[in-house]
């Protein structure tokens, strides 16, 4: 029962990290290329440490502009999400494109061009 719990409270704070994360994009950094994503996940490893943040955008000629932003304020987005989170220790922020949607995008696209499914 306990370890049902810990993943609870462990799903209800990655949705925390991503939805301060979402709001510090368009509040507090304000840099052009970062308005063009959303934060989509965060997954934290078994202690907490690490945080997996995965986005995506609609723009994906932007990819690799929003990745060099995502990286240069990995640091401001911690300290932020100390500041806001109060745990005692903040995990390190590791970013990663989420290909989810565009894989499904192209699944639909198939579909689209192919409705008789040959």
């Amino acid at each position: 029962m306990a370890r049902k719990s810990g993943s609870h409270n462990k799903s209800m704070f990655e949705e925390r990290i991503k939805n301060e994360m979402n709001s510090f994009l368009r509040t507090e950094l304000k840099d052009p290329r970062l308005m063009l994503m959303s934060i989509t996940r965060v997954e934290l490893n078994q202690d907490y440490s690490v945080a997996s943040v995965y986005w995506d955008t609609f723009d994906s000629s932007k990819r690799g502009d929003i990745k060099s932003a995502l990286e240069g304020t990995k640091g401001r987005l911690r300290s932020l999400l100390a500041k806001n989170l109060k745990v005692r220790h903040t995990p390190e922020l590791n970013f990663s494109y989420d290909s989810q949607f565009e894989d499904e995008r192209k699944i639909e696209n198939l579909l689209k061009d192919n409705p008789s499914g040959e």
